[in-house]
């Protein structure tokens, strides 16, 4: 195991009825006058907006309110937030809602006390010294945010879907974790959140470091649980037990705990980014069709890790003779339960063309030290075209 430091902050108010508490989770952690921020009608709809701003007004903080915050969060909204943030002299930045109503929450966190343009923290000009403090009341198991020292926002002059500079600054003071806000989420959403969830696993799994036995074993159960629950979810929206061990799981695939002491990979992560980007399709979805691509391409490079995989995962039988048809076995059952909770596995399914694999390749060139990317393997241009044929 290398060595790492590692910093959780993040106070998680965990189970029924928990957004009663914002009010005074805000007041513990600072905060004064509170900048709600918000997407469409569902948080209005499944009674997050009501419990959050009656504790808020209970507890004798005003807030202003930002909302319209979209999938695949973009720049314009942030600049929005900035400004309203300032203008109403706003001291905490409170997110409602899933990964990108979160993470949009900290790129405002993030811009408010700097001079310069926030996209400068992005594009490496500046490095993150001060931020806003941010709570978060989740909505939608999926991105992990609310646990994460990390955000990624789309600069919408040139279509720029990048991520922050990893800080702990930015992992939100608290977070409250209701299960019950996700009995409502369409099946879609639950599946694309399921998908997204295994890849921040898998992106830590995936590793060159040797005798890291604890974290892959903390990252086997996480991944079995996920499986065991997301059918249930899917079968019965208002099964609290699924949908708390699917909201629970959701955060500590993605704050770290998976991931100390190895290196990871997050190549698929950086494919997909190009994907949704040019077609707005949904995170998780895009994933679906990149990550078995990624595996099918990168498996020769390590194929016991591959096996370890597919025996411990998905409970595949060991062909000690040929290991390769062990570990090919556990990708196609990967693929199998993508399926079966509704996710895509081509590009075609999500609207992607193959004319259109030259234009992604080429736009993710344009981040600064854009090629190479992966931890597991290294991906240039070429591997990065080659994986995107293997999704058609």
């Amino acid at each position: 195991m290398e060595n790492f430091a590692f910093y959780s902050p993040t106070l998680f108010a965990f189970g029924d009825g928990e957004a009663r508490r914002s009010g005074e989770l805000v007041r513990q952690f600072g905060g004064h006058k509170v900048l709600l921020v918000i997407g469409g009608g569902s948080v209005k709809r499944n009674g997050s907006y009501d419990a959050v701003t009656a504790s808020l007004k209970e507890a004798g903080i005003p807030y202003s309110e930002l909302s319209g915050i979209q999938a695949n969060p973009r720049s314009g909204k942030v600049y929005e937030g900035i400004d309203l943030c300032r203008r109403e002299e706003c001291d905490f930045l409170l997110a409602i809602g899933g990964g990108s109503v979160i993470d949009t929450a900290k790129a405002i966190a993030m811009g408010v006390p700097y001079d310069g343009d926030f996209w400068d923290i992005f594009a490496g000009k500046h490095s993150i010294e001060t931020v806003l403090p941010v709570g978060a009341v989740l909505t939608i198991a999926a991105a992990g945010s609310e646990g994460s020292d990390s955000c990624v926002i789309t600069l919408e002059e040139g279509n720029l879907k990048w991520g922050c500079p990893k800080s702990d600054l930015i992992r939100p003071k608290f977070s409250v974790l209701d299960p019950s806000y996700t009995c409502s989420l369409p099946a879609y959403q639950t599946a694309s959140g399921v998908t997204d969830m295994l890849a921040h696993i898998m992106e830590r799994y995936f590793t060159n470091t040797k005798d890291v036995d604890i974290t892959d074993r903390l990252c086997e159960a996480l991944m079995k649980t996920i499986i065991a629950a997301a059918p249930k979810a899917l079968e019965n929206p208002g099964d609290y037990a699924a949908r708390a061990d699917l909201m629970w799981v959701g955060m500590l695939a993605h704050n770290n705990t998976c991931g100390v002491g190895r290196e990871q990979d997050w190549g698929s992560h950086q494919i997909e980014h190009e994907l949704s980007a040019l077609y707005d399709c949904a995170h998780g979805a895009g994933l679906a069709v990149v990550m078995p691509a990624w595996m099918e391409y990168v498996l020769p490079h390590d194929v016991n890790r591959f096996v370890q995989f597919a025996v411990r995962v998905w409970d595949c039988d060991m062909d000690f003779a040929h290991p390769e048809v062990t570990a090919k076995a556990g990708i196609v059952r990967f693929r199998a339960f993508l399926k079966s909770i509704g996710m895509p596995l081509t590009l075609s399914e999500i609207g992607a063309k193959a004319q259109d694999i030259p234009v992604m390749t080429a736009h993710r060139g344009e981040k600064p030290g854009g090629f190479p990317f992966g931890g597991f393997v290294k991906i240039g241009p070429e591997e990065m075209t080659s994986i995107l044929h293997l999704a058609e």
